[in-house]
């Protein structure tokens, strides 16, 4: 199954650190902490990233609208991120140029080019180039677009596989010696004798156990309200604000390799981002939620919208009948009392509980991928004075997650050699291997000299070697832990295809050995 080198605590059986959620802040901390040496332990009631970590538009940015609400700190930490994450894991986060058009009825042309200006030089740009104006008649940006629009920017960020950034920490901290507990819900947790006491359930055997910790993290994300008023029964007036985000994906809009950003006339702005090989993204949505995050679903008012707000740069109209996919998700902000969820913060807030004399409880509000490292960090500066390793110096900045050892423009050398070593093997395989699990593709491809050798394909191509090594170093258990969150091989698998996958997914945890 996973890799679950087992940590029990100290010489009683406990933890240094407990944490609630296997989104990408539980899994940034779990691993930022294991690093600092605390015993950690992690659950996550589903699968890692299996809420707002995988729901996303898929960007390592600074965010370039957050500069008309002033939140000038949240921007600069994120563009310092950029190249930071991309060194990290250069396998599943890549520069990518962003194309601004100029629309003459809404923001004024001096208006972009000065937030631009400031966004170029903010902090922590060195190696992403700055932004240049483009001549939309000329240039092959301008060419799906309306002949209306003949001016636009260009300026930099990053793409990020979002749901395999959760996984990769969340093997690193493994592999340093945190436990990592998926599929198990956290039922009660208490102070007890100075320490937390943690029933925790098996949801899929349903089998309790307890678990103490010194120390709690509420990394639960949307539910992290629930944590705190039910299953800690904590007195907190600190509140959460669910803003649902809403995405559309259809064939491919253009050729070139570049993103749009659009603005619309209600202010917001959506994006159109090239989207594994032969489709476009298109989003987000943003407005409050109510309800189970897990029921979470694009409405067919949002995916109007979105096709919409596209139709209106788009020279050939983005119709209802060209989506392919869609997916929702629930951005779990703090509460600071925006009239609209647009306006709301998008900077991370941590409330620590800590009475005299008792264990602490840190709660995670907000956040974005782009910054989680950053926030990590912070969560445990909070906490030094009641987690001792917390008090040792920051490390995660120059250390890369598994499989991201090569340097940030290596990825197309790591393919060539592969594909030299395995010459019989597609080499488009062998580029997604890489652009999935960078160097440690090798272990998935050890000694195979044909696509044959890889075992059965379940369709596209994925092949059992790769489903081995899912289940055994990714916590994969269903065919849509690998079709949706592993992979987007899901947009390329037939129903029948996916029901066979889970099928041998079943046997094989059963029988390791079974073919």
């Amino acid at each position: 199954m996973a890799p679950r080198r087992q940590q029990p605590g100290d010489e009683r059986g406990v933890f240094d650190l407990a944490v609630i959620g296997g989104g990408i802040n539980g899994c940034g901390i779990a691993r930022d902490a294991v690093g600092r040496g605390a015993s950690v332990v992690l659950f996550e009631q589903n699968d890692l990233a299996s809420g707002t970590s995988s729901t996303s538009t898929k960007l390592i940015h600074g965010g370039l609208r957050y500069l008309e609400h002033y939140e000038f700190r949240l921007v600069r930490e994120a563009l310092m991120e950029r190249e930071v994450l991309w060194g990290m894991a250069p396998h599943i986060v890549w520069p990518l140029r962003f194309v601004l058009p100029h629309h003459s009825g809404l923001r004024p042309g001096w208006l972009l080019r000065l937030g631009l200006l400031l966004y170029d030089n903010l902090g922590g740009r060195k190696r992403l180039p700055g932004t240049r104006t483009l001549d939309l008649t000329r240039d092959p940006a301008g060419e799906p677009l309306k002949a209306g629009f003949r001016r636009a920017f260009e300026y930099s960020d990053c793409w990020v596989e979002d749901s395999r950034l959760v996984v990769l920490n969340a093997r690193d901290a493994a592999e340093r010696g945190a436990m990592i507990r998926t599929r198990t819900r956290v039922v009660t947790v208490a102070r007890t004798d100075g320490l937390w006491e943690i029933t925790a359930e098996d949801r899929q055997t349903g089998a309790r156990d307890t678990v103490r910790a010194r120390t709690l993290v509420n990394a639960a994300g949307p539910w992290v309200a629930n944590v705190l008023t039910g299953v800690a029964r904590a007195n907190s007036s600190e509140g959460v604000r669910l803003v649902q985000g809403s995405h559309i994906v259809v064939r491919r809009l253009f050729q070139h390799d570049r993103a749009y950003i659009f603005q619309n006339a209600d202010q917001r702005i959506i994006f159109a981002i090239p989207y594994e090989r032969d489709f476009t993204l298109i989003g987000t949505t943003d407005r409050d939620y109510k309800g189970d995050p897990a029921d979470v679903k694009a409405s067919e008012e949002e995916i109007a919208y979105l096709c919409a707000a596209a139709s209106e740069y788009f020279r050939d109209p983005v119709t209802r009948d060209e989506v392919v996919w869609t997916y929702s998700g629930v951005r779990p902000l703090y509460d600071d009392g925006a009239s609209k969820a647009q306006e709301a913060t998008r900077d991370y807030v941590l409330t620590l509980d800590a009475p005299d004399g008792q264990p602490a409880m840190l709660s995670v509000f907000g956040g974005k991928i782009t910054t989680y490292r950053r926030l990590a960090e912070s969560a445990l500066e909070r906490l030094k004075d009641h987690l001792p390793a917390a008090r040792k110096e920051p490390w995660t900045s120059g250390a890369v997650l598994p499989g991201g050892n090569f340097p940030k423009e290596g990825y197309d050398e790591v393919v060539a050699g592969l594909a030299r070593q395995h010459p019989g093997v597609p080499e488009a395989l062998v580029a997604r291997l890489v652009r999935a699990y960078g160097t440690d593709a090798r272990e998935i491809l050890s000694g195979a000299r044909s696509l044959a050798d890889l075992g059965r394909v379940f369709g596209a191509d994925l092949t059992e070697r790769e489903v081995r090594h899912l289940m055994r170093r990714e916590w994969a258990v269903s065919a849509d832990d690998v079709l949706w969150r592993r992979s987007k091989l899901g947009l390329r698998v037939t129903p029948a295809e996916a029901a066979a996958l889970d099928d041998f997914m079943r046997r094989a945890a059963a029988a390791p050995n079974a073919a």
